[in-house]
């Protein structure tokens, strides 16, 4: 049996800088409750399709956003994964960081995107405000982060060590992973353990096009994502972590459920549950790593599967 994590990042953007907090209130309820002319689709609907097939998701949630808006909008995103019985842990995007009232570190002028531009000492604080905010909201104490973009480094996971954050999946071999300066020689594809952490990588695959891609709802087709679960679990791989956000189910002008991304959902949901005697969806409480002794090549999918994927893609782009 191979552990699978659906994990969502959970964030609120205001569409830009200016006039944020005029923006604010229409935007949490875009990003957050993804209203449409055909119900919400946002992150309740997730939620909501996870409990119904008897899965447990990992919702990295993004609290620094409350250093600006207050407490409330925070507790309401809490409450709403806490009742449904998901996973709640911690992200990171330190856009946020020179928005704050008041102010989170010394000397912050200007937008740092990357958690990684932060010193060790600095990613160790927003760490720790970012886990305290969720726990102020209602959330239990944090095991696991994720950094915003994959923006991170080893420091990170010193910070995180400091903070007794024990597991990260910030690593992604396809973006910014590479470089991120743990394990720079070999891609991670499999779980390690690294500055006292235990890092478990996005899974990734070559595809038809030879393009390395990482397992994301928007990204895939629903047959690419059930070819990879199969091949991974033949493989012996130990873990499988699937991207998804708050917000992806909508289109790009999040007016209206994307009808395809929607049917991908829901069919990954109904696979993961009919086949729950090989694969084991799962969070990181209560989690004993299972570590890879090396890292094998990256899944690969077939050009046949890519072009349908393409020609979704290019329907769905249609259609915004």
């Amino acid at each position: 049996m191979m552990d699978v994590f659906i994990t969502v990042d959970v964030e609120i953007w205001c569409d830009g800088w200016d006039n944020i907090d005029a923006k604010f209130p229409s935007a949490f309820q875009r990003y957050i409750y993804g209203p449409t002319s055909r119900g919400n689709y946002g992150l309740p609907y997730q939620l909501d399709q996870l409990r119904e097939h008897g899965l447990t998701g990992v919702f990295f949630v993004e609290p620094l956003f409350s250093t600006r808006f207050g407490l409330d909008p925070l507790s309401e995103i809490v409450g709403l994964v806490r009742e449904r019985g998901h996973e709640l842990q911690l992200h990171l995007h330190t856009e946020w960081v020179d928005e704050s009232k008041e102010p989170l570190l010394d000397d912050i002028t200007g937008k740092k995107q990357l958690l990684r531009y932060f010193s060790l000492e600095d990613q160790t604080i927003l760490i720790q405000a970012g886990a305290r905010l969720i726990e102020l909201a209602g959330g239990q104490s944090v095991n696991a982060f994720r950094a915003g973009n994959f923006g991170f480094n080893r420091d990170t996971l010193r910070a995180l060590a400091r903070n007794h954050i024990v597991f990260d999946s910030s690593y992604n071999a396809s973006m910014l992973g590479r470089d991120s300066g743990v394990s720079p020689d070999v891609p991670l594809m499999e779980p390690i353990e690294c500055e006292g952490v235990y890092e478990y990588p996005m899974t990734v695959f070559q595809d038809g096009a030879s393009s390395l891609r990482h397992a994301q709802v928007t990204a895939c087709s629903y047959r690419e994502m059930e070819g990879l679960l199969w091949q991974a679990l033949e493989s012996g791989r130990k873990a499988f972590v699937i991207l998804s956000h708050n917000f992806e189910l909508l289109n790009g002008g999040m007016d209206r459920p994307d009808d395809i991304v929607v049917a991908r959902f829901r069919k990954l949901c109904t696979f993961l549950d009919r086949h729950r005697d090989c694969f084991r969806v799962r969070g990181f409480h209560g989690l004993a790593p299972d570590l890879a002794d090396s890292q094998p090549a990256p899944l690969t999918s077939p050009i046949w599967k890519t072009g349908l994927r393409m020609l979704e893609q290019g329907l769905r782009r249609g259609f915004r």
